[in-house]
């Protein structure tokens, strides 16, 4: 009885301790349980084991209901350059060995192999008997065709970062697995920024328990700065109360505003896919380089920007991770860049079930699979609304990339040049691969293809997330010695005195950085290619209220720039202009509708976000009068029950 009372006294985090333990064979010499931010680490002086035989893993995690993951005890690891001479014996030359990066943090060896493929067979490759030998744990990756740097730094301030991290990570255990206050259901959002509006994504998801800030960007068309950042101001908490950020994606519009927090001491983790960490690092530090350029003062510093990356936890999809003490959450596909991510967030013991779609693409690209749909419950739906207007109907992939070809087309073989603003994240990836199959097949005119800006990193990042992509994209780069990003057609233009070839006399195709005209090295290009009649400005990604290139969009002749020397610059818009909508990374009104409707069980609530008023409220109305379910479309700085 005692013995009893004494188990009902256990904490949580007891009890999951204590239930480990006694499930755990001898054999498996276990020296330590820890917390390792959402998941339980389970330290081993026999990781050969406890791989061998995993069935003891899972079945502590179906009885735990907790994420587990297994850790070799430090005191086993070889140094890094033995490890390294280890593996190069263990490992077949045929697979040619690219580089290694060892995470101190959690004692796991990355290995970045050209032909992955070759490692499947346990015969040519013993996983166990390399982590006996070396005591790291192994993750393969397969090798890239140019490495990224950004990737390459993160790994590096991770390293010189280890104890700091291995302190966060426990810290942050200690806040997931803390005893629940209230057993109450009780669920609110909050929005912050992003309603009725493009831009500054940002809400606050509440219970008795927890908050969870999500997505936190800035809006680039905003005049002023009450309408340019998240309103943080409004909901009255302290960033020490926030139990952590959830980020969908990459793009500035979800993650511009993010460093700031840091800036001012958020200690908190930060979740996201794994890619996204490296896409939205590159684009943040990019928006530092960007404000100093056109002579702003930027809103963060570089420090800041390492700081997110040495408190953020990547997740894969389909991983359900504990996030406070009662929440959940699961990353899926969106269909819209690498790494985007619908958010399901499972509130209580199943009392709630509240999906974020994030930036959602439902229909198949090149480089991507279709939006997932597939989540077991949801009761509420957050949906965005880019293309939420009836008349916001895109045209298949066929018929836009026909129309892709007759366009670029018909001005390269005037002799002109072809400027396509874009976003370095997913469609610069999309166009570089569309050119390229078409040039391939001779439906392209043939003509130098130059990029600048981050779309070359952009694309090794891509690369080195294979997984992530469209199926048969991942098989060609997983399976195959044939790197599709890499062609003859491209040159990438390193530094900006070089700008003297893509802008030569002749033909050409220049994809440049930034999609909105609001900075970057597409300026330079637009004020030298915009004055000429026949060359054409091809717009391929939405274009934000209040940018430059909305303004180009809808028809100005003349615009003012900011030059380098700080001088107001005039430009002539001689050139034509042209909008393509089918390599959106958004869904149109179809794809929407056909998003919602595919969900089962039925929805409780939609709630829309992300798009202008009228499109938010348009596609609101269509919803709750197809689908009789309530809907509504919230402006910033508005509270709504869910639960």
């Amino acid at each position: 009885m005692q013995r009893k009372l004494a188990q009902r006294e256990l904490s949580p985090a007891q009890n999951i301790m204590a239930t480990i333990l006694q499930s755990i064979p001898k054999e498996a010499d276990v020296t330590k349980i820890d917390y390792e931010g959402p998941r339980i680490a389970i330290y081993t002086k026999n990781p050969k084991y406890l791989m061998e035989h995993n069935e003891v893993i899972s079945n502590m995690v179906n009885i735990i209901k907790k994420r587990i993951v297994v850790r070799t005890e430090e005191s086993i690891r070889k140094n890094e350059e033995e490890s390294r001479q280890i593996l190069t014996q263990m490992l077949p030359k045929e697979a040619e060995l690219g580089g290694t990066f060892f995470d101190t943090a959690t004692g796991e060896m990355t290995v970045d192999v050209k032909r992955p493929w070759l490692l499947n067979n346990p015969e040519a490759f013993n996983m166990p008997e390399i982590v006996s030998k070396t005591g790291w744990r192994v993750r393969i990756r397969k090798a890239t065709a140019s490495q990224s740097s950004t990737i390459q730094t993160i790994n590096y301030n991770l390293k010189i970062s280890s104890t700091e991290r291995s302190k966060h990570l426990r810290q942050v255990g200690e806040q997931i697995f803390r005893p629940k206050l209230s057993e109450d259901a009780e669920v609110s959002l909050m929005t912050l920024g992003g309603f009725s509006q493009v831009g500054r994504s940002c809400m606050l998801l509440t219970t008795h328990e927890s908050k969870i800030l999500i997505d936190c960007g800035i809006n680039p068309g905003a005049r002023n700065p009450i309408d340019a950042y998240p309103r943080l101001d409004w909901p009255n908490i302290t960033l020490d109360e926030l139990d952590a950020v959830v980020i969908s994606h990459a793009h500035l519009d979800h993650t511009g505003f993010l460093p700031v927090l840091f800036k001012y001491g958020y200690k908190g983790p930060v979740y996201c896919t794994e890619p996204t960490l490296p896409m939205m690092n590159l684009i943040q530090l990019d928006a530092i380089k960007v404000a100093a350029a056109q002579g702003r003062v930027p809103l963060y510093s570089e420090r800041d920007v390492k700081q997110v990356m040495k408190q953020t936890i990547p997740l894969s999809y389909g991983t359900v991770t504990d996030i406070s003490p009662d929440i959940k959450l699961v990353f899926s596909n969106a269909g819209h860049i690498l790494g985007s991510a619908s958010c399901h967030f499972h509130i209580g013991n199943g009392n709630h079930n509240f999906v974020y779609t994030g930036d959602l693409k439902y229909g198949k690209s090149m480089l991507f699979e279709s939006a997932s749909w597939n989540f077991p419950r949801v009761e509420t739906l957050l949906i965005e609304s880019t293309y939420g207007a009836k008349e916001d109907i895109q045209s298949t992939r066929e018929e836009v990339e026909a129309a892709f070809i007759k366009s670029v087309n018909e001005t390269l073989r005037n002799g002109g040049k072809v400027l396509i603003p874009i976003p370095a994240v997913g469609r610069a990836q999309e166009l570089l691969m569309v050119i390229d199959q078409y040039m391939k097949q001779g439906q392209l005119v043939e003509a130098p293809v130059f990029t600048e800006g981050m779309i070359s990193e952009a694309t090794a990042i891509h690369e080195s997330y294979p997984e992530y992509l469209a199926r048969e994209l991942r098989q060609k780069i997983l399976e195959t010695d044939d790197n599709p990003f890499d062609s003859e057609y491209f040159t990438n233009i390193e530094h900006s005195d070089a700008r003297e070839e893509p802008l030569r006399e002749g033909p050409s195709i220049i994809l440049a950085t930034s999609g909105m005209l609001e900075g970057g090295p597409v300026l330079e290009y637009f004020k030298n290619i915009a004055p000429i009649q026949k060359n054409k400005i091809l717009f391929v990604s939405y274009q934000v209220n209040g940018t430059l290139g909305r303004r180009v969009l809808d028809g100005s002749r003349q615009v003012s720039v900011v030059g380098k020397d700080g001088k107001i610059e005039v430009i002539n818009i001689n050139c034509s202009t042209e909008k393509l909508d089918g390599f959106s990374g958004h869904s149109d009104y179809n794809q929407l509708m056909s998003y919602i409707h595919r969900l089962r069980p039925k929805l409780r609530r939609v709630i829309v976000n992300h798009g202008e008023r009228r499109k938010c409220e348009n596609l609101a109305s269509s919803v709750h009068r197809m689908f009789r379910i309530a809907t509504t479309c919230p402006q910033v700085q508005e509270g709504i029950r869910l639960l």
